[in-house]
């Protein structure tokens, strides 16, 4: 029975790596295709147009600058081509001077490398600053004319990279709101099985919450990686100029939005210890907690609506208004410690949750019920 059962385990874990491998396979079929392309390419405008008889760099080139991440490709290309010349140029003038051999090679790379992150801390620039510095050292003749051609071919390679992400570019909104809205989704389910948790009492929901808005980091950063990515593309690609002003708001919406993350955190650790501290809990503050869920689910179908689809920016912002309405102080009246910091929280989200529906900060909190007699911002009820 047992081995019947680890066979059985095993399959599941066998399709579920399958599943994730073909999944990792198609996210990345573009930018492989983009790689391939422009590799073929680089060579070609090298050995035909420039007349470079083995410009095994060009293409080497056009592979590194591209890569698999959608990210920083420009400046990918911009330091790969400055690291090269870096390298040839530091390589070529010390070993005119001292020669080629061990004690040279070191020096050479060293000083190479150590000029490159003067100049730039990039790591593309000092790694390609000591290959080149090594292959100066080791395989060109110092004063002759290879470096430079192979400098004129990681610039090839660099450019035919960019001209392949301008020709045949990802969408540079699509990856982004996608992973907003896995984030919001995300976010949105953490609430709801927070608000289980103390509607019910027990712990379980909420450690199970918690685990899971521990795991979001990861999705934050990449979906900075291709805001970043997404911005790049829409500047060098005339295809998508257009949508410079939706990834703006994008842009804008990830700092208040990894905020938030951050806080319902905070949320999930208290309304833990309340839970297991058995402490009194207003019913209306659940109430606040499932509202918000609600509300991240609003939000998560405004990241993904197209322009002119609902929800959209104001839909979500009404919303939000309508639970940042309800968060008055008498919801923690006579209540202990947990409880006036679930209370804290659930405001300091509502905050950064407006932000993400497009608010400044700002017009966020002056939405919110005043918990003191002359607050900060006057309040717009």
């Amino acid at each position: 029975m047992a081995s019947v059962n680890a066979l059985s385990s095993a399959k599941v874990r066998g399709r579920d790596g399958l599943r994730t491998s073909a999944q990792r396979l198609r996210v990345s079929a573009l930018p492989i295709l983009q790689c391939a392309i422009a590799a073929g390419a680089a060579w070609w405008v090298a050995t035909v147009v420039i007349g470079h008889p083995t410009p095994f760099f060009a293409p080497i080139a056009a592979v590194v600058s591209l890569g698999l991440s959608l990210g920083a490709r420009l400046r990918r290309s911009v330091e790969l081509v400055a690291g090269v010349t870096i390298g040839i140029g530091v390589g070529d003038l010390i070993v005119s001077i001292i020669g080629s051999g061990t004690w040279q090679i070191t020096l050479v790379v060293m000083l190479a490398m150590s000029a490159a992150v003067l100049l730039n801390s990039g790591p593309i620039f000092s790694m390609q600053a000591g290959n080149s510095a090594v292959l100066v050292a080791t395989l060109l003749p110092p004063g002759g004319t290879a470096g430079i051609d192979r400098m004129v071919d990681a610039l090839t390679g660099g450019l035919v990279g960019i001209a392949v992400v301008a020709l045949i570019p990802t969408h540079p909104v699509g990856r982004a709101r996608k992973y907003a809205a896995n984030v919001l989704g995300t976010a949105s389910e953490v609430m709801q099985l927070v608000a289980d948790g103390l509607v019910a009492n027990d712990d379980k929901p909420i450690e199970k919450a918690l685990q899971k808005a521990r795991a979001t980091q990861a999705s934050i950063d990449t979906l900075r990686t291709h805001l970043a990515g997404g911005r790049e593309i829409s500047r060098i690609s005339p295809l998508y100029w257009n949508t410079r002003g939706r990834l703006e708001r994008l842009t804008a919406a990830a700092d208040p939005l990894d905020n938030a993350l951050r806080n319902i955190r905070v949320l999930a650790r208290r309304s833990l210890t309340l839970v297991r501290d058995d402490e009194i809990l207003n019913p209306r503050l659940v109430d606040q907690v499932e509202k918000l869920a609600h509300a991240l689910e609003t939000l998560r179908q405004m990241a993904l609506a197209d322009p002119g689809q609902q929800p959209d920016q104001a839909e979500a912002a009404r919303v939000l208004r309508s639970v940042a309405s309800g968060l008055k102080p008498e919801l923690v009246e006579n209540a202990g410690l947990s409880a006036t910091v679930v209370f804290a929280q659930i405001r300091s989200l509502t905050v950064d949750l407006l932000q993400v529906a497009g608010l400044k900060r700002i017009s966020a909190i002056a939405t919110l019920p005043p918990t003191v007699e002359k607050p900060a911002y006057r309040p717009e009820l």
